[in-house]
């Protein structure tokens, strides 16, 4: 009985190779170091943070390592700088170099437009318990006993608070109306170019080679990722203006070097002065497409009038997203979203919420009378 309760070397026969196994793998995974700022997905993906949570969710947990996101801006409205600024201060508030181009004289003053984190509400619990324990002095003698089994179930609850911890400080939350705090700005950490004294494409190649080539990707080291950050690459105060076949070269090379390199690029760019040719080949090029388009005004005094709609300033289209190193395909829950600004300081994506349409009726064109010739001309009537 003794030999069949144990096997060779005094293992537990109730125990399988494979659950040894995959506890073996989970403490070895658990152990790897990651930089901050960098989240680890399925399949040995890793991810940064865009800097918007909602973002975050739609695109299956950020902007993936490795890959070049591009935003096609509106000539109507700068909303594209919203996602650029978020993008930018997460980088910042994460210590993680930052390299940003961008058709002005002095880039380096667009820093002063990052907006800082909003409080998370860790410090702000912590900050409610100290203010209860002073004043509750003596009325805890009832918990005496519910402390006494802090032992049986801290590891789990320790466990559960530093993954929500992760969590929080993977992703912030900005207040848009605050500037960055002056101290994380002037780290040595961030590099500004102006593409305006830019002749050539080959002098930014040089730039984000140089940059990219600090954040070269090692197998088993630590994770650390760089952002680089191309405001209107193809703006016409560009000194390269004009130069479509230069630019689709550089793009070109700057994806082949972001995808061997620890870093992602994103890059914002007026698709109205390309043609349309040029124009796909740019999407083609890119990891991740996004779009921005401002509501028009003929459509703000309507929105107005709405419940919900008043602060939308926008709408953010998802084109592609980067694919991970699995086979099975991303899937949207939608590709059209709602930009809103909550009391003008929070950043909220939400998808829109549309009727449902009936299918013998087919497209609608919006006429008055389409709800009854949908139902004459119905063919099925269960």
């Amino acid at each position: 009985m003794a030999a069949a309760a144990t096997g060779t070397g005094g293992q537990t026969l109730g125990r399988s190779s494979f659950s040894r196994a995959a506890s073996s793998k989970t403490a070895s995974s658990s152990s790897s170091p990651t930089a901050s700022g960098v989240k680890l997905g399925p399949n040995g993906a890793a991810f940064v943070s865009s800097g918007i949570p909602d973002l975050d969710r739609i695109l299956g947990g950020g902007f993936l390592l490795g890959s070049v996101v591009m935003v096609m801006e509106d000539s109507d409205a700068p909303h594209h700088l919203l996602l650029l600024r978020a993008f930018m201060a997460q980088g910042v508030v994460h210590k993680q170099p930052l390299l940003f181009a961008a058709p002005m004289k002095e880039p380096r003053s667009f820093l002063g437009a990052l907006p800082a984190p909003v409080a998370s509400s860790k410090e702000d619990a912590r900050q409610r318990a100290m203010a209860g324990g002073a004043a509750g002095d003596g009325r805890d003698e009832g918990l005496r006993i519910a402390w006494q089994y802090r032992k049986y179930f801290g590891d789990e609850r320790n466990s559960g608070a530093e993954h929500r911890d992760s969590k929080q400080e993977f992703s912030h939350d900005f207040d848009l109306r605050k500037p960055l705090e002056r101290h994380l700005l002037n780290a040595q950490h961030i590099e500004c170019l102006s593409t305006q004294d830019v002749d050539t494409l080959h002098d930014l190649q040089d730039r984000c080679s140089a940059f990219l080539s600090k954040h070269q990707r090692k197998e088993g080291g630590n994770l650390s990722a760089g952002r680089i950050a191309i405001q209107s690459l193809c703006a016409p105060q560009c000194g390269y203006f004009g130069k479509d076949w230069d630019m689709v070269s550089f793009l070109r090379s700057l994806k082949a070097m972001v995808h061997s390199s620890n870093a992602v690029a994103i890059i914002t760019f007026p698709h109205t002065v390309l043609s349309d040719s040029f124009c796909k080949r740019w999407q083609h090029l890119a990891d991740t497409l996004l779009s921005i388009k401002a509501i028009p005004d003929e459509d703000k005094d309507l929105a107005k009038l709405l419940t919900g709609y008043q602060d939308m300033v926008g709408f953010l289209h998802v084109h592609k997203v980067a694919q991970t190193n699995s086979q099975v395909p991303v899937i949207l829950e939608a590709s059209t979203f709602s930009l809103k600004l909550r009391k003008r300081r929070s950043l909220v994506l939400e998808r829109l919420n549309q009727a449902p349409v009936d299918g013998s009726s087919g497209p609608s064109s919006g006429g008055s009378g389409s709800c009854s010739s949908s139902t004459q001309g119905s063919q099925l009537d269960f």
